[in-house]
């Protein structure tokens, strides 16, 4: 009976989704799911960095989470080895560790499979897959210095549904970045762990953003059809698993992909 309950003293319920005083950044913080994942942080207490390629938008945002906690902008273009480099180095100079990494930033681009062109194809790889394996190589130490064995570092990867079923649309490197998001989540899951670092993936359906704009303007009524729950994503969906994920709650959950789309790629 003692052994009971110390085990239920132990999980201490009411921090157990907190992520208050964490340190957390977000990439393409600044609209969409990233901008989702921001403000749920803000609200949830942590301390926040957002980053995207356009300064102005980037501080505007910050500057609007900011009534709500604390958001920090770093501008910076994470799809070149310069931009990496400069938020790294901004970053490391205002914090000296990392607990949080959501690695969201990313492109998108659809064409015929005749017409698809090499640039786009090469745009897409390059920010939504080697961007996110250099900046969480190069952010690990920071994350290292954040992690304990009860509450380790996250690294949260936003893939799509796109990654895990074939999509109606030709986004032929979209859907291919995203597949391979969410394996380098579970290598990195693999090598990271006796760091004290978990890696773990999101992979969302349709949610509104810059991205799905041109989706949502054509298909959403059957989108939400073929949508057990009926429904696009909201804001709070987003932000929910994303707080769970970075939260103690997750501490033990490592490698996984997890889809935040109402049920559609089952089905």
């Amino acid at each position: 009976m003692t052994d009971a309950l110390d085990n239920k003293q132990a999980i201490n319920v009411r921090d157990l989704f907190s992520i208050e005083g964490k340190v957390a950044l977000v990439t393409g913080g600044s609209r969409g799911i990233g901008l989702m994942i921001a403000r749920g942080y803000v609200e949830a207490g942590a301390k926040v960095y957002i980053s995207s390629r356009k300064k102005e938008v980037c501080d505007g945002v910050a500057q609007e989470l900011s009534a709500e906690g604390t958001c920090i902008s770093i501008p910076a273009d994470v799809s070149t080895t310069e931009g990496r480099a400069h938020l790294i180095g901004e970053l490391s100079e205002r914090e000296s560790s990392l607990h949080i990494l959501v690695n969201n930033a990313g492109a998108a681009w659809g064409a015929p499979l005749a017409e698809y062109p090499e640039e786009g194809f090469d745009k897409v790889m390059d920010l939504n897959v080697k961007s996110m394996f250099f900046l969480t190589r190069d952010l690990l130490s920071l994350l290292e210095k954040a992690a304990s064995p009860a509450d380790p570092a996250r690294v949260i990867n936003i893939g799509s549904i796109d990654g895990l079923s074939v999509p109606f649309i030709e986004s032929y490197a979209y859907s291919a970045s995203k597949a391979a998001v969410h394996h380098m989540t579970r290598v990195l899951a693999v090598k990271l762990g006796e760091r004290g670092i978990t890696v773990n993936a999101v992979a969302p359906g349709p949610f509104e953003s810059k991205m799905t704009e041109w989706l949502l303007d054509n298909f959403q009524k059957q989108i939400e059809a073929q949508c057990p729950l009926k429904r696009i994503g909201s804001p709070a969906d987003m932000a929910g698993v994303a707080i769970f994920l970075a939260s103690r709650a997750a501490a033990y959950l490592s490698g996984v992909v997890i889809p935040v789309d109402g049920g559609i790629c089952i089905k």
